[in-house]
């Protein structure tokens, strides 16, 4: 049977005022439209729908048995219209944003939480990327959001500011004996902890290093900044780190964070998205909460 829901309507409406004309006018259709209407349904049923009388309709005894399916469908389409609907707008869904290193351990924790918090029916798949990484799959549209080094982002991506980050070379405290800046060519011979191979901030760093011609001197690698400034502070090695990372974890690691001269060493990040204007709306209101709330 090739019933649609437009049908089904009409016919509970025809039931419910007892007449074709006012059933008609309750489904804003005209009287023709939906006398054709009924006259399908009955073809296709092969059996009357309704008694025609003088003075308006009755149910047929198909007809009974059809008002009963009739409300069940209609009953159920509503349901599922409900349940969908915060899909449509967005509300609800699996959100996909790439991140470099620095964003990704030391501001968006807080924030993604916060954002979390206020929107229970949404989740969010975070994935580490370099900065030119980023800007790529934000243009292939394998991700929603980015944030990223501005300087590293592709043009035809909008962007919203996020914050500053910075650089800076963590020394032993005992050694730092000056707060002027480091020329990263200065330092970059001496034995350093790293972050894993798989981090962006490690690439980055190695591919400054191989742009002046030389190769990092790994004394160990490990997985967090807090590691990091441990081990520089027990004398282990220098290692290069987003300057929030040394206020959050210096003091007890006994260690002096000096600032890099080098130019890529100050960043301005930033929230990228393909265009806010075919993002869902989950996805714009994220970008919009990053972009307030980074900035303070």
């Amino acid at each position: 049977m090739r019933f649609d829901l437009v049908d089904l309507r009409l016919f509970l409406n025809v039931v419910a005022a007892g007449s074709i004309t006012h059933g008609a006018e309750l489904s804003n259709l005209t009287v023709g439209s939906a006398s054709a209407r009924i006259r399908a349904m009955e073809e296709t049923l092969g059996a009357p729908l309704l008694v025609r009388q003088r003075h308006g309709v009755i149910l047929a005894p198909a007809g009974e048995c059809l008002a009963g399916h009739a409300r069940l469908i209609l009953r159920q389409a509503e349901a599922m219209r409900s349940e969908l609907a915060p899909f449509a707008r967005g509300l609800t869904g699996t959100l996909r944003l790439v991140s470099n290193t620095a964003a990704l351990s030391e501001h968006l924790p807080e924030l993604l939480a916060g954002f979390l918090h206020a929107n229970p029916s949404i989740s969010i798949d975070v994935e580490e990327m370099e900065s030119a990484a980023i800007g790529a799959a934000i243009s292939a549209g394998d991700a929603d959001i980015g944030i990223a080094s501005a300087s590293e982002l592709p043009e035809g991506l909008e962007r919203l500011s996020f914050c500053e980050d910075r650089l800076v070379a963590a020394l032993p405290r005992a050694e730092a004996h000056s707060d002027a800046p480091l020329a990263f060519a200065d330092i970059v011979e001496r034995p350093f902890i790293c972050l894993s191979r798989g981090s962006a901030l490690q690439r980055h760093i190695a591919s400054h290093a191989a742009r002046i011609g030389k190769t990092l001197k790994v004394r160990a690698r490990v997985t967090s900044f807090d590691a990091m400034c441990q081990m520089v502070g027990a004398g282990a090695g220098i290692a290069i780190l987003p300057e929030a990372a040394t206020r959050r974890h210096g003091a007890t690691a006994g260690i002096a964070a000096v600032p890099l001269a080098d130019s890529w060493a100050r960043r301005d990040l930033s929230i990228c998205v393909s265009t806010t204007s075919r993002l869902p709306d989950a996805a714009q209101r994220l970008a919009r909460h990053l972009h307030t709330q980074g900035r303070r």
